[in-house]
């Protein structure tokens, strides 16, 4: 293994440059002059420096700075060519210095630190930059001991560009196949030994490490993890780390598992459908349910968003599968529109569509009915209208939100029919009763396609089916009535005033006086059972006494009686009581006097 580390030239004691000789990245070398207009050029430089004073460091770029018990000031020279003029300024370990008393910007754009301490060590940046562009290098100031890492606490994301270059520190997020540059610019005195790690294993000689760089080419996600720089010497150790992450732009995928999977749970009228760049078709009924995969992967996982006919979605749905399906409950709620899915992450973004096209109920009279006759002219077919939905038929309720089409009817075995036997209705029964005869008329005719009607041979038809005949009996059933016997008395029991009840049996027998059910007569009237009737003995109503003397005259217990018959009217005399039962009893005792009684009584 050969570790790296970038090697500096450490300044121990006072320097001011002199006889120094720079030469500007954009100077013509053939003719020393300046281009019209160019990039920003900081000079680097190329000669020896010479010691000046104890006191006071002064350099240009591309030095290391150690700082020593003495020095009172450190003069940092940045010179930059460029047309326009170049705009200077500086950083310290990435970000914008802050002038002070101490920190003083000098009109030439040098960075001077007064009276400098630990907290002013780290790697000062001079940025030069005009409308052309930019250019920037780094000097470290240290102090004797332990290594410096120049280091960045930046994210780079990088979607686009075949090769990227970030300081160690940074969080590096790029596209595959990209070449990754980590840069690990190290300042110390002694100088300091570099080494590599990734995920905490050392890296071995075959990786591409370089003057303080280690290159991760054609990146994949296999490359994914934390890459470590080491600097160590005799003074101690420090370590810089960069996160490096693998992005993949969302990129559709020919199927979802957990599309079938919620498809065999959510029921028989549900459909299912993935999206796709260049947009899906599905036609769905009316009212069903719809499941919708956006099936997309890509490094970091893609967040999904929906949308219906490029709006946010405003319809009932439910999103399943972390987002990646979309359940529309009721398809109706949606008219003809496209449903679309937006998969976005760090390395880019896909949409995907599909187009649902909901299916209408409607009539059909493409079928006609069985013909209404066989031969003859009256023969006709109707349209057979049926209700279709995608060409299946369906329940005939669905259209009736349609208007039916008119129906004509089309004509159809229109020709002569075959010799047949007519036959007259039957004639009226000869006897209501007891076995009749009737009889009706037999020919043999044949029906033409005009609707007239030829007579034919007997023979004609006889060779088609056998003759109908032209006599049956009728009313078999025996001749019935009904009979009655001879009311009984009219003496109970009493209703009203000389008023009773009488009974009679009825009967139904036949002529000849043979009992028979009561059911084979039902066709005829039958007479009453029962009648009102006038009797004396009926002639009867209540009589009371008067009320005997009360057995108190005050208290709760008083009560008195009275006598209570039933008497005939014409006789004066008492009868049964149940022939007055047609009129209330009236009380035969009562209770009186029920007043509170005074004291001492």
């Amino acid at each position: 293994e050969y570790p790296l580390h970038r090697h500096v030239s450490g300044l121990t004691s006072s320097l001011r440059t002199s006889s120094e000789a720079f030469l500007p990245a954009s100077v013509d070398q053939a003719n020393g002059l300046r281009r019209p207009h160019q990039k920003p050029a900081i000079l680097r430089k190329i000669s020896a420096a010479q010691q000046l004073s104890a006191s006071e460091v002064v350099t240009h770029l591309g030095q290391t700075v150690v700082l020593a018990s003495g020095t009172l000031s450190v003069l940092l020279h940045c010179e930059a060519v460029g047309n326009p003029k170049p705009t200077i300024s500086w950083a310290k370990n990435g970000e914008e210095v802050k002038y002070n008393d101490r920190m003083l910007l000098q009109p030439d754009d040098s960075l001077q630190i007064l009276a400098p301490v630990e907290a002013d060590v780290g790697f000062y940046a001079c940025n030069a930059s005009n409308a052309l562009g930019s250019d920037s290098v780094s000097i470290a100031v240290t102090l004797a001991g332990k290594p410096l890492i120049k280091a960045s606490r930046a994210t780079v994301i990088n979607t686009e560009s075949p090769a990227v270059t970030v300081d160690i520190g940074s969080t590096v997020k790029t596209i595959q196949k990209a070449n990754v540059t980590i840069s690990c610019q190290v300042a110390g005195v002694p100088e300091a030994e570099v080494t590599w790690f990734k995920n905490k294993v050392k890296l071995s000689s075959a990786h591409h490490v370089h003057d303080g760089l280690l290159l991760i080419a054609n990146v994949s996600l296999s490359d994914q993890g934390l890459y470590s720089c080491k600097a160590a010497n005799l003074r101690g150790e420090v370590t810089e780390s960069s996160q490096l992450l693998v992005l993949e732009p969302p990129r559709p995928l020919p199927y979802l598992e957990d599309l079938t999977a919620v498809l065999s749970s959510a029921g028989t009228n549900t459909h299912s459908v993935l999206t796709s760049p260049s947009g899906t078709k599905m036609t769905v009924s009316p009212g069903s349910s719809v499941l919708i995969g956006c099936a997309v992967d890509g490094h970091p996982t893609p967040n999904i968003t929906w949308f219906y006919s490029g709006e946010p979605l405003s319809l009932q749905h439910r999103l399943v599968a972390v987002g990646r399906i979309l359940q529309i409950l009721n398809i109706s709620d949606a008219p003809d529109g496209e449903f679309s899915c937006l998969a976005q992450n760090e390395a880019g973004s896909l949409t995907q569509k599909t187009s649902l096209a909901i299916q209408e109920y409607r009539w059909s009279v493409d079928k006609l009915m069985a013909c209404s006759a066989s031969c003859g002219h009256k023969g006709v077919q109707l349209p057979q209208l049926r209700c279709l939905l995608d060409g299946a038929e369906v329940n005939i309720s669905y259209c009736k939100e349609k208007p039916k089409p008119a129906l004509q009817p089309v004509a159809c075995n229109r020709r002569d029919c075959p010799s047949r036997w007519m036959v007259t209705s039957w004639s009226p029964c000869s006897r209501s009763c007891g076995g009749g005869i009737q009889t009706r008329r037999v020919t043999c005719q044949r029906l033409t396609a005009k609707g007239s009607s030829v007579p034919m041979s007997n023979e004609a038809c006889a060779q088609v089916s056998k003759r109908p005949v032209d006599t049956q009996n009728c009313n078999r059933q025996p001749c019935v009535e009904w009979t009655t016997s001879s009311w009984s008395q009219c003496n109970r029991p009493c209703i009203g005033p000389r008023l009773a009840v009488q009974h009679r049996q009825v009967f139904c027998q036949t002529k000849d006086g043979t009992s028979v059910s009561s059911d084979q007569c039902s066709a005829l009237p039958r007479p009453l059972s029962t009648q009102n009737c006038w009797t004396d003995v009926c002639g009867v109503h209540w009589r009371v006494s008067l009320w005997t003397v009360c057995t108190a005259t005050c208290g709760n217990y008083g009560f008195q009686s009275r006598r209570v018959d039933c008497m005939h009217v014409r006789t004066n005399k008492p009868v049964l009581e149940h022939h007055c039962s047609w009129r209330p009893r009236p009380a035969n005792w009562q209770r009186c006097n029920i007043t509170p009684c005074e004291n001492g009584t």
